[in-house]
């Protein structure tokens, strides 16, 4: 039996972080309730849900974006509870407001909130009222007929190069374009409008200043509805790609004990103006020089999550329950520590040989590292088909460690033991990223991956083809591991015979 009001809550999403929720309400005494649509009949969420509802129509806004036919779903099944996840409708306030009206729980921060921090200008602002140091930057909205070039031009001049051009109401590096110098400005700015207005609706432009050489630091948070708000330490999301992360850690390599209390005050501010509750992150740029300057917040749980979890034991979904169910934290900051490190490695579908395509096809072998120290969070298994219909992420491996070099060495052999045959993956990549000296060395910056040749990571490639056939092979022998002989061959780690069908083929896998 749960300890907590409501007996059921329902995943507003698919994928791993389905998963992980589902998991955590099994864990909590609750019932699971899952939605699908018709690519996911067969998915992994759907299979562990202690019940399924399958959302009629085949695309996105008539599935997973249908938020009345999310809350019928949960009506119908008696469910109290909607949970969100990230993505999709995570951080719609209409979403978090139809749910509450809905008389069902809403498993996160109120709608006011969402609204307010979703909006870069509003944010903005409310962070000055709080006294949250801000990068110097302005809104651009040119009415129609207006003179579009020149407002632009003088914005850009008033804000100075290097700048960032943000869509004002996204986020996840869509509708971002970084602009060095004028002539670059008319260009970028109409891209970045472009996909802004694709992705969000909305194709207004925010103008700021970009930070070069800068970390990305973001401060997890959690705050209850009876005025308690506390800090679990920070994140460092630096390796990325595109504004696209790649490695994330905990504690950060940079951030001493005085900074962490600085940054970790000043994300209580941000979270307070907005009178939050539930768990939520806030995004500073840390300059060379040691100031930090707000980037935004994140109104939900994010994909990062395990890593502050790891090293402070803190379930973040057990928390999102009790707060949503009225409880206080039951924590005060002082109760808040670090142990060890942690860091999680994006696993994707994706060919980093191609400028990070994402891949299709079938896995035809998913193996997942297992030992002390090693979590996988994902929403695949083998056999699952990989489609263009979604984000093509498989996993998040994360590992924790009393050190961070023990941690990098372990993510390195992690990854190193990861199997996934069938569709091109990142996996080669991000091995030889964990052990790379500028990684280990923990010095890498926000611009560190677009201004190298990642060449100096490339792994020898193995046609598709080729990766079915070994799969079927390792199947038919039954070859649960595979490890490389001293000539690169691949063997059997339980006989020490190599076989035929992994003659000659390196030991990392695309």
């Amino acid at each position: 039996m749960s300890e907590l009001p409501f007996n059921a809550v329902l995943v507003a999403n698919r994928g791993e972080i389905a998963v992980r929720v589902l998991t955590a309400a099994r864990e909590a005494g609750l019932r699971g309730v899952a939605v699908y649509s018709d690519a996911d009949a067969k998915a992994l969420h759907v299979e562990i849900a202690d019940e399924a509802i399958h959302l009629p129509g085949k695309t996105l806004a008539e599935t997973y974006l249908n938020s009345d036919a999310i809350i019928a779903a949960a009506q119908s099944s008696g469910t109290q509870a909607i949970h969100p996840g990230y993505g999709f409708l995570s951080e719609r306030a209409d979403f978090a407001s139809a749910v509450k009206q809905s008389g069902l729980v809403w498993i996160g921060p109120p709608p006011e909130a969402i609204s307010t921090m979703g909006d870069k200008i509003s944010a903005r602002l409310k962070m000055m009222e709080s006294g949250v140091p801000v990068i110097p930057g302005e809104e651009l909205s040119v009415p129609d007929g207006a003179d579009h070039l020149g407002q632009l031009a003088a914005c850009a001049a008033r804000v100075g190069y290097p700048l960032l051009l943000k869509a004002s109401a996204g986020g996840g590096g869509k509708g971002m374009r970084a602009v060095s110098e004028p002539k670059m400005l008319r260009t970028e700015y109409e891209a970045a409008s472009r996909e802004a207005s694709a992705a969000f609706g909305d194709g207004t432009i925010y103008v700021e200043r970009l930070l070069v050489g800068a970390r990305h630091i973001e401060v997890q948070v959690l705050a209850d509805s009876h005025g308690n708000c506390i800090h679990l330490n920070e994140r460092d999301c630096s390796l990325q790609r595109r504004h696209q992360k790649v490695i994330e850690e905990a504690p950060s390599p940079v951030v001493n004990a005085e900074l962490r209390d600085a940054m970790g005050a000043a994300a209580v501010r941000a979270a307070k103006a907005v009178e939050y509750e539930g768990a939520g992150t806030v995004e500073f740029l840390l300059s060379d020089r040691g100031d930090f300057f707000f980037l935004e917040m994140n109104t939900r749980l994010q994909v990062e999550h395990p890593v502050t979890e790891m090293i402070t034991g803190i379930d973040l979904v057990l928390k999102q329950f009790e707060v949503a169910a009225g409880m206080p934290l039951g924590l005060n900051q002082s109760d808040i520590g670090i142990t060890g490190h942690s860091m999680e490695a994006r696993i994707y579908a994706e060919d980093p040989s191609k400028g990070f395509l994402p891949a299709i096809g079938d896995l035809a072998m998913w193996r997942a590292p297992a030992g002390p120290g090693i979590r996988v969070d994902t929403g695949v298994r083998e056999g699952d088909s990989v489609t263009v219909d979604f984000d093509p992420m498989l996993a998040k491996l994360v590992v924790h460690a009393p050190s961070r070099t023990a941690a990098a060495r372990r993510l390195h052999n992690a990854l190193s033991d990861l199997r996934a045959l069938g569709v091109t993956t990142n996996i080669g990549f991000l091995r030889q990223m964990a052990m790379h000296p500028d990684f280990v060395s923990g010095s890498i910056t926000t611009d560190y991956l677009d201004s190298t040749d990642i060449s100096e990571f490339a792994e020898p490639e193995i046609d598709p083809a080729s990766l079915v056939a070994i799969a079927a092979a390792a199947s038919r022998f039954g070859l649960d591991r595979v490890g490389a002989g001293g000539d690169g061959e691949l063997i059997d780690e339980h006989t020490g015979h190599a076989g035929d069908p992994f003659r000659t083929l390196s030991r990392s896998f695309p």
